[in-house]
């Protein structure tokens, strides 16, 4: 199954779940992979002072095009989503897009986090590693 796993760069799981998922048989979209690291810093090293108006023209630039292009072909790539706890707005957007889409989405909390009750959007709700598995398999054997 292709997997969609939609956190923040500074997640420390996202590495082990990615991997976790590709020992188990999956092909799974990394978007640390291949883009060298897109950061704010590489259109500005003053990004973090950046007004409103800064924030949306940056959008413009083609290192922000070629980053989302890449995430975003990926989405509509992937049969199943995984938001993984913590991350960002973008992460949220990924995982929102995902649900409208139709396509199976499953939050994964490794760690204690804040309940939200939108989170009831998603197909599942998991807790631990093997939870996640199970989600994975019951959604692969309900596509065969």
């Amino acid at each position: 199954m292709k997997i969609y796993v939609a956190s923040s760069w500074r997640n420390s799981w996202q590495a082990h779940v990615v991997a976790l998922l590709r020992r188990a048989g999956h092909h799974v979209y990394d978007f640390k992979d291949g883009l060298g690291g897109f950061e704010w810093e590489d259109i500005d090293p003053n990004w973090e002072n950046w007004d409103e108006r800064q924030a949306r023209e940056a959008l413009a630039d083609g290192l922000c095009a070629g980053a989302f292009s890449l995430d975003y072909e990926a989405m509509k790539w992937a049969d199943a989503f995984v938001l993984l706890l913590p991350c960002n707005r973008s992460a949220h957007l990924e995982a929102g897009w995902a649900i409208g889409r139709g396509k199976p989405t499953v939050i994964y909390t490794p760690e204690p986090s804040e309940p939200e009750l939108m989170y009831l959007l998603a197909d599942a709700v998991v807790v631990s590693e093997g939870e996640l598995l199970q989600w994975v398999a019951r959604v692969e054997e309900a596509a065969a």
